[in-house]
Order: structure tokens, then sequence, then C-alpha cells
């Protein structure tokens, strides 16, 4: 019975299945908001299940020049690495169903596999744009990283553990102390535009001057994989960030508690798309001066607020 109660949490709820439905649901609530901020109508609720679909139906077109395996692989490989990190994040609970000691920096590396095959994907498709397209992936990875992990060190800190589930129970625990690390969630929530790949930081997948970046060469099935993996990532950072800086369900229970993530996490993609309506992209070594000359040491300036509140406060 308990092998059944740990399959159906990872394969149907809220594992492989729930994702996939709801990344879709989050998919078309960020290309609705992002439609109505430029005054457009916007795609219809089923348009990210049929586009999914479509390329279900497609023919899968292996470039003659490309490593075969790796090409099919690594998409998978990165599915399989997003899919992995939900199941220590809380959803309708305080705790995780498979939380275990310093989670937070395990599916802080699982959420960067993802970044890293994709690398190997285009790099491996021998495509020019494609090639060109991996780097910029590479170059923006090193930059929107490091402000990103500063600011998880924060709660982390604050919390006195790297476990997911007892940060969000200390902050559950202290309501009050959520306002500390409110410059570490807009942090978090620039850092995670740029680690999505979205606009400003669609540096890599530029589709004006080199195509689709890494993907310029997946079609069919491996294509909807690809976009598939990108969606779940933005769900699975959500989830992350409600859960490190937002209390996350705040122990309310399966239904209010669910509910609340819900909120939470849709509350976080229409952010993200408001940030992506208003800023133009950046070039490359912009995006570099920004995270390294701005937003690295603001994030070290919220790790060092942290620092002060825990050795006086808490």
């Amino acid at each position: 019975m308990d092998l059944v109660l740990k399959l159906s949490y990872m394969l149907i709820f809220p594992g492989f299945l729930f994702l996939v439905l709801y990344a879709m649901a989050c998919e078309w609530v960020d290309r609705k908001l992002y439609a109505r901020f430029q005054n457009r109508v916007g795609p219809p609720w089923f348009q990210p299940l049929a586009d999914f679909i479509k390329l279900l139906a497609k023919e899968e077109i292996v470039p003659e020049a490309a490593d075969k395996i790796m090409f099919r692989a690594l998409p998978v490989v990165a599915l399989a690495a997003v899919l992995t990190s939900f199941l220590y994040i809380p959803v309708w609970d305080i705790t995780a169903f498979h939380s275990f000691p310093a989670d937070l920096v395990v599916v802080f590396y699982l959420l960067t596999i993802p970044t890293l095959a994709f690398f190997l994907a285009g790099w491996h498709s021998t495509s020019l744009f494609a090639a060109l397209g991996s780097l910029r992936t590479l170059t923006q990875l090193f930059a929107y990283e490091v402000p990103l992990l500063i600011v998880l060190m924060g709660p982390a800190l604050l919390a006195g553990t790297w476990t997911i589930s007892e940060i969000t129970a200390f902050f559950v625990a202290n309501p009050g102390l959520l306002a500390v690390n409110l410059l570490g969630f807009c942090v978090a929530l620039v850092a995670i535009q740029g680690k999505l790949e979205r606009v400003p930081f669609d540096i890599a997948e530029a589709e004006t001057e080199i195509v689709g970046g890494p993907f310029t060469e997946f079609s069919g099935r491996l294509l909807a994989i690809t976009r598939l993996v990108v969606d779940i990532e933005m769900v699975v950072l959500a989830a992350l960030i409600s859960a490190v800086f937002l209390g996350g369900s705040f122990g309310l229970g399966p239904v209010w508690g669910f509910l609340l993530f819900l909120l939470k996490t849709l509350l976080i993609v229409g952010l993200l798309a408001l940030f992506k309506s208003v800023v133009a992209r950046l070039r490359l070594e912009q995006m570099m001066k920004f995270c390294w000359k701005y937003l690295a040491p603001v994030a070290l300036f919220q790790l060092f607020i942290n620092i002060l509140v825990k050795a006086f406060l808490v």
C-alpha cells in the first residue's frame, strides 16, 4: 500500500500528470497575460495542449551529422530532472512527501541540469545557430545562478536549515520574518526569469537573430518535450520561491493549502509575465553586467541583512 501511495504521488498527483497539466495551464496564463498587457487577445485556454498534441504528431527529424543518442536523450534527461526536483517541494502541507535533510541543495542542482542538457543538445545538433545559442545558454548560467543561490541562502540561514520543508515550517511559525526577505524575493524573480530564458533574458533563443537557439534543429516529439520541460521548470521554480520566500501553503491543510499553493504560484507566473512585457531584450554582455554588477551585490546585501536578523532577533 505504501508503494502504491508513493507511485501515485510521483506519477499522478502531485507528480508527473499534475505537473504536465498545471504547467500547460501556467503557460496559458503566462501567454494570456502577456497578450493582454500588449492589448492583444491571446490564445484560448486549450492552446498549450493543442500545441503539444500537434508537435507529438509531427515528424521527428534528427540532423544527419548530429550525435543521435545525445540529441534524443538530453530532452528526456532534462524532463526527468525537473520532475524529480518537484518531489522535494511542499504542495498542500508544510512537509514535502520526499523531504530529506539539505534537499534545497539537491533541488538547486537538479534545476541546473535542464540548462546543461539544453546546452549539450544544441551543441550536439551541429547547427551553427544551435551552437551559438548553446554558448549563450551556458554563459547566462554563470550570470544568474550566483545571485539565485545567494538569495536562497538567506531564508535557509534564518531558518537554520537547508531543508525546504523546514524553511517553510520556520516561516509559518514566524510569519513576521517573511518581510525580511522581500528584497531577496525580488532578486529571485529576476534570476528565475533569466533561468527560464524569458524576455529580457531570452538571448539564447533570440528568434530574430539565431532562429531558435539550442532548439533550432528540434522538431516533433523532441521539441514537444523541450517546451514541456520549460513549462514545468517555470512551475517548479514558482513553487520553490513560494515555499522559501512566501511560507508555502502555511500548513492550512489539503484543500486550503493546495488552493494557496495554486494562488501563490499563479501570482509568481503573473509577475514574470508582467516583467516580460515591460522590458526589452538585453544583449549578452548587458545581461552579464546587470547580474554581476547589480543583482549579485543586492543578493549579498540581502544575505547580510539576514545575518544581522539571525544574530540579533532570531
